[in-house]
């Protein structure tokens, strides 16, 4: 690996370490206010700061999608996979609710074959398989004690790889910061409308008030994170290329543990750390067999650009 190749893991590896970070600072304001409040603010100031960002490089024009509905998709999967991420850190572990969200690229490869016609090879069942073997250990315990609510990064995972399969029929649609600028903007609404809706609908638990200023500058700091988190790992994807920085996506999963531990006192027992272990072996199964077939392009289009 020369320098250039080095020096593009480390990007790739400090942007996902950042995802992470931000990942703990949303489990960090479970007590003070509502998990989709949160994703409705979060991404409302991301899709501002993208929005100037894309008007002054490339101007107005920029902001016309060529696929609308295609847009309105990724931001309707993104709203989704979110609301539920967030939702699963508030209740569960941020390590245990992280395993199972790393599901996705498996699914993403599944879900290109059902509904892009790809080919689906037999690596790719197989590190399914291993993949669920590791969610059901993972999720035996959270089961019993919180019920299907332990089942939100589950469909978090999937939603995500709906979002992944949209994003690879929308390659080429335009740069990739006016990309992020659709996926952000349509999905901030969504976000909205809902946050507006369980507010109204008279259920006490759903309801909230206006968020103190601590919880303002929190989502400000998970959407500047996130935002970052993207452009580095973009930047090591460049420098590397996305098959060398592809199994950097997992230090998220040693983050999130250290972070938890640390900041939460979740300390992970032998079933998630086997579980996790079987989800990060079935998605590095994935990578390999990929990058022995298109070096150099390996997983770009599994990447995360969520959260």
């Amino acid at each position: 690996m020369n320098n250039q190749h080095r020096t593009g893991l480390g990007f790739a590896v400090a942007g996902f370490a950042l995802l992470s970070v931000g990942d703990a600072v949303v489990k960090s304001m479970a007590d003070d206010w509502p998990a989709f409040a949160v994703a409705a603010l979060r991404f409302s100031l991301g899709a501002l700061g993208l929005s100037l960002l894309l008007l002054r490089s490339e101007g107005p024009p920029a902001f016309v999608p060529q696929s609308p509905w295609l847009q309105a998709a990724r931001g309707l999967c993104l709203a989704v996979a979110s609301v539920c991420f967030f939702s699963a850190v508030y209740l569960m572990p941020l390590a245990e609710a992280m395993a199972i969200a790393f599901l996705s690229p498996v699914l993403t490869q599944v879900l290109a074959g059902v509904l892009l016609g790809e080919r689906m090879e037999r690596r790719v069942w197989a590190a399914s398989l291993i993949a669920l073997c590791g969610v059901a250990i993972v999720l035996r315990p959270n089961l019993a004690e919180l019920g299907l609510a332990a089942l939100l990064p589950l469909v978090s995972a999937l939603f995500f790889a709906l979002m992944m399969v949209a994003n690879r029929a929308s390659a080429g649609q335009g740069s990739a910061l006016s990309m992020q600028v659709f996926i952000a903007g349509l999905c901030a609404p969504l976000l909205i409308a809902g946050a507006i809706m369980a507010k109204v609908s008279g259920v006490p638990a759903l309801d909230f008030g206006w968020p103190a200023w601590d919880v303002v500058a929190r989502c400000a700091v998970v959407a500047v994170t996130a935002s970052s988190a993207h452009w580095l790992v973009y930047i090591g994807t460049a420098r590397a290329g996305a098959a060398q920085i592809a199994p950097a996506v997992y230090v998220q999963m040693l983050v999130a543990i250290v972070l938890g531990w640390w900041w939460f006192g979740d300390r992970p027992d032998i079933y998630t750390l086997a579980g996790a272990g079987l989800i990060v072996a079935s998605g590095l199964y994935l990578w390999r067999g990929s990058a022995r077939k298109a070096p150099g392009k390996a997983q770009s289009k599994a990447l995360p650009m969520k959260r």
